[in-house]
């Protein structure tokens, strides 16, 4: 039997540039002690073999001592470490996988075609293509066929699925159904994927591992799989990320705004990164942000406050008055009321609110 993990889409030295520098550091530094934590995993699970489908450095020219790392952490490994370079980490003139040494188990495809690994212990063959530049508009699939014997044809690649026209190698799903392969470990979709059948052929993505951004939401991870010796596959998705972005809303109508988060907040949140969304109906003066900001910060490693909410309908019901206060919320009433997008309704919600603020002589919040 053959065990497996398949992982992608490191992009180590990202820059988290949407953070504090302090926590851009330290999600960095992070990012590098991930591959040293997925080989005492990969050791502790008996994995025979890791797939990598390629974007392990967030670009052709990452830091030497992050790969220098990514080296140290590959050869502490007691597997097989296969590797299909991406339209990030592209094989080429002064990327990594080009200047610094590997070990004897990494193995590394560096054509833009595919070739073929054989791992006769596993009565196993593993094939895949490098990015050789920053695109790849030719599938490398195209017209590929593994050979029809008793042995595990494995493919590994970096690329598109289901989009002819994409520059990052097109993968039709005709093509997959055609290849003979048992499994192909894809990568480039930073979003995991359910494993898909094409024909014979089980196909997957496993997501970025790490998440670094409130566009890489949730659990983060890889598949970790087995192939049987009469080619029956298992695959299963293991969380793996040391911090997660999350998106919350809360409604926050007829509520204390903090009551409200707190009521809906899982009971972990001081390693993680969130982004809250305050929804619902207000009084004038909105929602204090900042404040409320101030008052959960250490219940988060990082903490961003939107306010999405609206004014009250009672408070426009008061546009009907014979005041100036009438006539200024009658105005930005018809304004609202056609307006084609949420940010001109959010603009207006907000200058109705400083207006008010001001007509009563008051500070916002």
């Amino acid at each position: 039997m053959l065990h497996f993990i398949h992982a992608a889409d490191f992009h180590l030295d990202s820059s988290f540039a949407a953070l504090s520098p302090q926590q851009s550091a330290a999600r960095r530094r992070e990012s590098r002690e991930l591959p040293l934590r997925l080989a005492n995993y990969v050791n502790q699970h008996d994995i025979d073999l890791v797939l990598l489908s390629g974007d392990l450095f967030d670009s052709a020219n990452s830091f030497r001592d992050t790969a220098e790392q990514l080296s140290n952490a590959f050869g502490q490994m007691n597997a097989q470490v296969v590797i299909a370079p991406g339209n990030h980490d592209w094989y080429g003139p002064g990327s990594p996988w080009l200047t610094v040494k590997w070990p004897e188990n990494v193995h590394l495809f560096t054509s833009p075609s595919m070739t073929s690994l054989e791992f006769p212990q596993q009565n196993l063959v593993v094939h895949g293509a490098a990015f050789t530049s920053p695109y790849q508009e030719s599938g490398f699939l195209s017209g590929f066929s593994a050979p029809a014997d008793e042995k595990i044809h494995i493919g590994l690649l970096h690329g598109d699925f289901d989009y002819a026209d994409s520059p990052y190698c097109p993968i039709s799903r005709a093509e997959v159904a055609a290849s003979g392969l048992r499994y192909l470990a894809l990568g480039h979709i930073h979003k995991r994927t359910e494993p898909i059948s094409c024909g014979e052929t089980v196909v997957a993505w496993p997501g970025c591992i790490e998440g670094r951004g409130f566009d890489e939401l949730g659990e983060k991870g890889f598949y970790e799989g087995t192939v049987a010796d009469d080619g029956k596959m298992e695959l299963r998705f293991v969380p793996f990320a040391h911090r997660r972005y999350e998106i919350l809303e809360v409604d926050v109508t007829g509520q204390d705004p903090r009551i409200a988060i707190e009521n809906v907040l899982p009971g972990e949140t001081v390693l993680h990164l969130y982004r809250i969304l305050l929804t619902g109906e207000t009084d004038e003066r909105g929602v204090n942000v900042t404040a409320l900001q101030e008052l959960l910060a250490d219940r988060f490693y990082s903490l961003e406050i939107r306010d999405h909410t609206r004014i009250a309908q009672d408070i426009w019901a008061r546009a009907e008055e014979d005041s100036l206060r009438g006539l200024f919320l009658k105005e930005l009433q018809q304004k609202l009321s056609s307006a084609v997008s949420e940010e001109e309704r959010a603009q207006i919600t907000a200058a109705a609110r400083f207006g008010l603020a001001a007509l009563d002589h008051r500070d916002l919040g």
